[in-house]
């Protein structure tokens, strides 16, 4: 069975979406983000260079490659400041599927403004780009995000590069129900079963950066990335078991073999 990640009006055979950033090098960045088997990597464009065909370009890496630019809006506090940024990417790249991304608190939790990114969100859509929003896993404001118009809301696990796992896996749940637009993980995936556990909970997608980028190998938990999510996508189709306070038995009671006493 097929089973595909749909956003907007973009497909990926992937649920794993990558970062660009904390890596030593370009050629890094491409081989583990092939070895993830990711489809789309996200770039915080203040930061990596995407648009000056004059100096060393992230995208030449990927030029022979299936995997989608994903554009972010790090580093920007308002709603106009990313509403500017996604338009000067848009006009020199021809890039429209975008990742949400306007910051609060930059100085300890990098937690989203909600209110700027509803903003942001909405004159966008308008304007005909794929929202990705960054968010807190606050449902409503998850519903809010999607009337607005976002293809996609990515409530926070934990804080961007905490490594601290999922710490919230109720209402990233409730997050899920809210909505009908997909619902990706993003930031506090610190290692694989992170991944699968977020997957379990029947999220449809994953984002994580610091978890491959600063590992002791990247190409090799890149790749350990890829499994987990698979494998935490395949633990929720297939649906777990009841859990019980008590043992049950795996083998029925009834029709048990008798055995003799007498010698």
């Amino acid at each position: 069975m097929k089973d595909t990640l749909k956003i907007g009006k973009y497909e990926f055979e992937s649920r794993l979406i990558v970062g660009s950033g904390k890596y030593p090098d370009f050629k890094t960045t491409r081989d583990a983000t092939l070895a993830s088997g990711s489809n789309m990597i996200t770039v915080a464009v203040r930061r990596v260079n995407i648009t000056n065909p004059n100096e060393e370009n992230l995208m030449d890496y990927f030029k022979d490659t299936n995997v989608q630019i994903l554009p972010n809006s790090a580093g920007c506090t308002t709603a106009e400041e990313a509403i500017t940024l996604f338009r000067m990417v848009r006009e020199a790249t021809g890039i429209d599927i975008i990742k949400m991304e306007v910051i609060g608190d930059t100085a300890k939790t990098l937690y989203p403004d909600v209110i700027d990114t509803l903003k942001a969100t909405e004159v966008l859509a308008k304007e005909g780009f794929t929202v990705m929003a960054y968010t807190n896993d606050d449902p409503i404001m998850a519903k809010r995000l999607e009337n607005a118009g976002a293809a996609a809301v990515m409530p926070l696990a934990a804080p961007i590069g905490s490594g601290l796992g999922i710490q919230n896996r109720y209402n990233v749940l409730f997050v899920k129900e809210a909505v009908n637009v997909p619902v990706i993980v993003d930031a506090g995936i610190g290692c694989a079963s992170d991944a699968a556990i977020a997957m379990e909970i029947g999220v449809d997608g994953i984002l994580t950066n610091t978890a491959i980028a600063q590992a002791k190998d990247p190409v090799l938990m890149a790749e350990a990335m890829k499994l987990a999510v698979k494998s935490g996508r395949m633990s929720y189709l297939a649906g777990r078991i009841a859990k019980k306070p008590f043992a049950t038995a795996s083998s029925p009671t009834e029709g048990l073999i008798e055995f003799s006493q007498e010698k």
